[in-house]
């Protein structure tokens, strides 16, 4: 996916509030951008990170920027807008770029399913089993080439990995899919030192059936895509 408007480079001043982050423009203005972004962006909001943002010039948004990608000054690129994976796999799915979900001819999004969830992609076809797909934007890195998930501890992704597995007993396929918005990871594996709850919830669904799909992307300031699959584990 191209970025619609081209992005501007900024120096990060803070994140606050995990929506809002000021930022300072090149020419010395200080904006505030929107960070889509929940998590806690474990290693990704340090004061002076260079960062790119999209500005836009819609009378119905209060905020002019949006925060994008970080720039780690090396050749890599972190995406930090967690709207962007359900996007970007939409298309793909839909033009079944996916090898491992290609068969399935109908992609529909934000179905209701289990208890009380929403699951990113519900996948069916005539005389086939339908696929749930969970998309997990992973960003988090603490060792050179390694993707970690999740950031913090997250009680509604413990339930979706629960609402999955649900589905795998039922006979339905059942899938937790790894987006690393890295361009420097190699590899992805659960944080399970910041969320052991989650972690459990992992296990539990690898062993009911659930299936771990892990790609990365290409990053860079004119767009993220998706890119290769990569392995799962230390």
């Amino acid at each position: 996916m191209r970025f619609p408007t081209p992005l501007v480079p900024a120096r990060l001043i803070r994140r606050y509030k995990r929506f809002l982050a000021d930022m300072e423009l090149e020419s010395g203005h200080e904006v505030t951008a929107h960070c889509a972004n929940p998590g806690s962006m474990l290693g990704l909001k340090q004061p002076g990170m260079r960062c790119w943002l999209e500005p836009n010039d819609d009378p119905k948004k209060k905020l002019k920027f949006g925060w994008r990608l970080i720039d780690h000054e090396n050749g890599h690129f972190t995406g930090v807008d967690t709207t962007l994976p359900n996007r970007m796999l939409r298309a793909a799915l839909t033009a079944h770029q996916v090898p491992e979900l290609a068969a399935w001819p109908v992609v529909r999004p934000e179905v209701k399913y289990g208890q009380k969830s929403r699951v990113d992609f519900l996948l069916t076809g005539d005389g086939m089993p339908d696929a749930y797909v969970e998309v997990k934007s992973v960003t988090l890195s603490r060792s050179p080439g390694l993707a970690e998930f999740p950031d913090s501890v997250t009680t509604r992704g413990a339930r979706h990995m629960d609402e999955l597995a649900a589905m795998a007993s039922q006979g339905h396929r059942a899938v937790v899919f790894f987006l690393v918005q890295r361009a420097d990871c190699t590899h992805v594996r659960v944080a399970e030192d910041i969320d052991p709850a989650y972690a459990a919830a992992f296990t539990r669904a690898r062993a009911a059936g659930v299936e771990l799909l892990s790609y990365d992307c290409k990053v860079s300031p004119k767009g993220v895509s998706l890119g290769r699959p990569i392995p799962a584990g230390a």
